[in-house]
């Protein structure tokens, strides 16, 4: 048998995460844990380098989709050398020796020897200090895309944008006022809140913790717990801690990245299949057939669908699982018309994005991160 392997979400430590948007919704409380406390929602940021104009032409052919979809995001996609596709790639830090560079319509970047530099490319703007401390500023259309972020030495900083407002302190708190979220706030020492479309959220972070959601839950951190008003007792795992919410990379020594090679569009499991099923629920037609129509409308040459699990289960399960939701995918845009050449490949739980766990305890929300099957659209 094998063992439970989709559990609901938890924070995961920051990242410079290639991601138009993190959702959440009910959807990510697995069946199976009707009343276990929510975790708290991971902060994100978006990579902001790179978006071509192939990738602008399917976000606007998805239209207002785009935004109603639960569980979809859209991103740059990175290749290697070779030319084969990257997986969540994100800005390249790296040595230098003091560089010019002009990338002609891209744009063109200076660095110096002592790490420092400015860097204008597709339109955004970049400085960056000696100490590593800088600023990332893009000026999006009538200020629908605009992005500000600052960044400090000690790894603290902001995030000003379309996800809204995230603030990071560099000792392992933050905050993000979330347009679609609400508030999520997490703090050094383990413990969080989250007010949003759940209801309210509680991490004590010593085991205990409260939701006032369809039915008021309390945790009390010792194995125990209550559920209901006036509530009956029930057994109850303590609650993990929030993982802290990490830093900012320093922009020291930095390159900036190629064009993007493509885009690259993520579909959570949760909203394409059931627990450890491949076959695509009902509800998830409407998913399908928004993206199908947006490529019928883009039309690119070639599609990769490339299916994903986290890292629970045998690695042979896992290859078997992933290749199979690739293929269900492949299967569904085309019977809904996508007319692209596509293929299907299954990486199973070799390619994560996030770690599966974190100091050695089980990372939910990093897991459901890496549960994914992701479209990578090559450029030409």
């Amino acid at each position: 048998m094998i063992p439970n392997r989709r559990r609901h979400a938890a924070l995961r430590p920051f990242a410079l995460f290639p991601a138009c948007a993190l959702a959440f919704s009910s959807s990510a409380i697995a069946a199976d844990e009707p009343l276990a406390i929510p975790p708290i929602p991971t902060i994100v940021i978006p990579d902001i380098i790179g978006v071509e104009p192939v990738q602008k032409q399917f976000e606007a052919a998805l239209g207002k989709q785009l935004e109603k979809i639960d569980g979809v995001r859209v991103a740059p996609a990175r290749c290697d050398a070779e030319g084969a596709f990257v997986p969540a790639a994100g800005m390249t830090l790296r040595d230098d020796a003091g560089l010019t560079a002009n990338l002609g319509d891209r744009g063109q970047y200076v660095i110096g020897k002592d790490g420092a530099g400015t860097a204008n490319v597709g339109g955004t703007q970049i400085v960056v200090e000696k100490d590593g401390s800088g600023t990332i500023n893009r000026a999006g259309a009538k200020g629908r895309d605009a992005v500000q972020i600052s960044i400090e030495a000690d790894g603290s900083g902001t995030y000003n944008g379309p996800l809204g407002q995230i603030a990071l302190d560099g000792r392992g708190g933050g905050t993000w006022s979330s347009p679609r979220l609400g508030q999520i706030a997490v703090e050094s020492d383990g413990s969080g809140t989250w007010n949003g479309p759940l209801g309210q959220v509680v991490n004590d972070g010593n085991g205990g913790g409260s939701w006032n959601g369809p039915e008021r839950v309390i945790n009390h951190g010792d194995g125990t717990g209550r559920v209901g008003t006036p509530g009956r007792e029930v057994a109850m795992d303590p609650l993990p801690p929030v993982p802290p919410a990490g830093r900012f990379p320093l922009l020291t020594k930095f390159r900036v990245p190629p064009a993007a090679c493509g885009y690259v569009v993520t579909l959570e499991d949760r909203i394409l299949f059931d627990f450890d099923k491949h076959d695509l629920r009902a509800d998830a037609a409407g998913v399908v057939d928004a993206l199908s129509k947006a490529f019928v409308q883009v039309k690119p040459k070639r599609l990769e669908i490339r299916g994903h699990t986290d890292g629970k289960g045998s690695a042979e399960y896992n290859q078997t699982l992933s290749e199979r939701r690739a293929a269900t995918v492949e299967k569904a845009l085309a019977e809904h018309g996508a007319a692209s050449a596509m293929q299907s490949r299954g990486f199973g739980k070799s390619q994560p994005v996030a770690a599966n766990e974190v100091g050695g305890r089980d990372n939910p929300s990093g897991r459901q991160l890496n549960r994914r099957v992701e479209i990578y659209v090559p450029n030409g």
